[in-house]
């Protein structure tokens, strides 16, 4: 077990769909207990904190003109680089480099804007299907959870719900048995793979079929799946939470597919928001909020074996936001 706590705030987490961030506009979101401010110039997505460097107001409450990002508090105008480039009660003032809004790394990946409160952030995590162009890309949410971001990564996790919860997509309750699988520890996770359940509509056009999952923990707050629909077809997703704080999550999911499809970009994302609907009021519901890392808290069986792992990694690496 590391001696430090995880930097939880240098990981990257998704704030808002690309799309979403429309020019003219402010949008805002919260990460970490930091407020955001988002906006657009032309391609480029700006993410700063959401405070003005000179008396601390909401930049959120400011307007977009001539791509800059003005101040409703004195008028302070700062440019896309963040920097303050006017002040109106002093014309002509050239202020110092230092005089910059707070902003935050940014990169945009499968339609979201993906933010670090670090400076230094480590690079994006490599998920090949993520770049593969032979797979359709769609993202989803996001999707409010009052829960703590590892409660809800563990349930992303847990195949042994799908009978019960999704009943009638991902699972029937007359095959509710898992088989065996094993888990491994990874570079930067855990991973499972060869998982085999039936599903009466595995990937939202109403097709039904055994499937392989393979899980993949990527960061403490990153996970994805893929599962094998015959020995071509695959189908994928990355499951990201942004927690708001330790026990409020905000997550979004980018669906994926190798294989050509007669439905729409709605209809999926329709039959992504029913499971994600049927997943909030449990995941909501457990108690402890935070996801307890002692072992001896909660009873473990076989086909837990997955989350299992999932919390001796947030052990390992010394985690403490939204665990108990």
């Amino acid at each position: 077990m590391s001696d430090t706590a995880y930097p939880i705030t240098h990981d990257w987490y998704p704030v808002a769909a690309v799309e979403a961030v429309v020019e003219g506009q402010i949008a805002t979101a919260t990460l970490l207990g930091e407020d955001l401010v988002i906006w657009r110039a032309g391609a480029e997505v700006m993410v700063w904190r959401d405070q003005c460097p000179h008396r601390g107001a909401r930049l959120s409450l400011g307007r977009i003109e001539h791509q800059q990002l003005h101040c409703a508090y004195h008028g302070w105008a700062f440019d896309t680089a963040a920097r303050c480039v006017r002040v109106p009660a002093v014309p002509g003032l050239v202020m110092p480099d230092k005089a910059r809004a707070p902003r935050c790394e940014v990169q945009l990946r499968a339609g979201l804007v993906w933010v670090s409160l670090s400076a230094t952030p480590p690079p994006f995590p490599e998920i090949g299907w993520l770049e593969d162009t032979s797979f359709q890309h769609l993202y989803c949410g996001p999707y409010h959870m009052k829960s703590s971001g590892p409660r809800v990564i563990e349930n992303f996790l847990d195949a042994a719900h799908f009978p019960f919860v999704h009943a009638g997509f991902l699972g029937v309750p007359e095959q509710p048995a898992l088989d065996a699988y094993e888990v491994t520890r990874t570079a930067h996770g855990v991973q499972a793979l060869g998982l085999r359940v039936f599903q009466p509509n595995y990937d939202g056009s109403g097709a039904a079929g055994t499937v392989a999952y393979d899980y993949e923990v990527h960061r403490p707050l990153l996970a994805s799946l893929s599962k094998a629909v015959d020995e071509t077809r695959r189908w994928a997703m990355l499951f990201a939470v942004s927690p708001v704080s330790e026990t409020e999550s905000r997550a979004f999911a980018v669906l994926a597919q190798n294989y050509p499809s007669d439905t729409t970009d709605e209809a999926i994302r329709q039959w992504e928001d029913t499971i994600t609907a049927q997943d909030i009021p449990i995941v909501e519901s457990q108690r402890p909020v935070r996801l307890p890392l002692d072992m001896g808290a909660e009873i473990h069986v076989r086909s837990d074996r997955l989350a299992v792992a999932y919390r001796r990694y947030l052990r390992e690496i010394n985690l403490h936001y939204g665990v108990c």
